[in-house]
């Protein structure tokens, strides 16, 4: 009996997201985001057991990067009031729980203007002369509760540091979160490979197996999309007007990966950014070998008269 099979498989989840449709649907452009992991096997004539899960992690702690720079006449001037502004801000967040500060430079270079040339009876030239500095640092700060970020924010805005050039999450125990990931995941293809056996009468254990697996891990700043919602009214045909529109505005917001691909999520409620740790585990199980069987030779003699005789030769 050949053991050759097909199985197609719809894997549907134990649970469900949906979302109210709101503003995004302004924008046409606004794009899912992927959750493939580069795992393949070259050959699909086998079977193919595929468990996907993902692992939603709060993160431990957070660092926000601000950029702080600062212009003056001199060297001294100039680190002498960026120093009191990074000062202030220290002082600020120490009445704040473990949050800490630490502050790395970035550029320090001079700062040119034009000097017009008194010349008489000559075309206008200019010079190009040192007018000042500009000091530049990057300010980290170490946070763990994620409110927190909202003070941090004004405690630099009253110090003249508005741009915060991003936000890191860190996960104390990331092994740990894909071990989670992986220990699931083996529960499942036990599941699946019992039911495979029962629905196709076969024993799977003493066929060749190949097992290939991998992570993806996402992190807040990788999910964030942007749209325009608005609606613009059109003029009356045959008016001959200009019209000069308003600057729409962009809308930022967190798109995380949703669960409807995977068959197992570990914290599926997300209500703020988290770390996406993804997993996706492949077993091919060959197929065996059916051995052909050879044809028994048969040996016949033509008689004088033309009658075909079979003769017994043994083997």
């Amino acid at each position: 009996m050949s053991l050759r099979y097909t199985i197609w498989l719809l894997l549907i989840a134990d649970f469900a997201i949906g979302q109210v449709s709101g503003n995004v649907n302004y924008s046409n452009r606004v794009q899912l985001g992927e959750s493939n992991i580069s795992v393949n096997f070259n050959s699909n004539s086998d079977l193919i057991i595929k468990v996907k899960g993902l692992n939603n992690v709060h993160a431990d702690h957070y660092v926000a990067m601000f950029n702080i720079s600062q212009k003056g006449e001199t060297i001294e001037q100039t680190h002498q009031l960026l120093e009191e502004r990074i000062k202030q801000v220290s002082t600020a967040i120490k009445n704040m729980k473990q949050v800490e500060l630490v502050v790395d430079m970035v550029s320090f270079a001079p700062q040119y203007a034009y000097e017009k040339e008194k010349k008489v009876f000559s075309k206008k030239s200019y010079n190009e002369i040192p007018v000042g500095f500009e000091l530049q640092k990057n300010l980290h700060l170490k946070y763990e509760a994620p409110n927190q970020l909202t003070e941090l924010v004004r405690i630099c805005s009253e110090n003249e540091i508005y741009d915060l050039i991003g936000v890191d999450y860190i996960a104390n125990d990331i092994k740990g979160e894909k071990k989670k990931l992986m220990d699931q995941a083996d529960l499942i293809v036990q599941e699946k490979l019992d039911r495979y056996e029962k629905l196709l009468s076969i024993e799977l254990d003493s066929l060749e197996k190949e097992l290939v697996d991998g992570f993806r891990i996402i992190y807040p700043v990788e999910s964030y999309k942007s749209y325009q919602a608005y609606s613009s009214s059109s003029l009356n045909e045959g008016e001959s007007s200009r019209v000069n529109q308003s600057q729409k505005r962009n809308t930022l917001y967190y798109r995380p990966i949703v669960n409807k691909e995977f068959d197992f999520v570990i914290n599926p409620v997300v209500v703020e950014p988290v770390i996406q740790v993804l997993y996706e585990l492949r077993i091919k199980i060959k197929q065996p070998k059916i051995k052909q069987a050879k044809p028994e030779k048969e040996y016949m003699i033509i008689l004088p008269k033309g009658e075909v005789k079979k003769i017994d030769i043994g083997n």
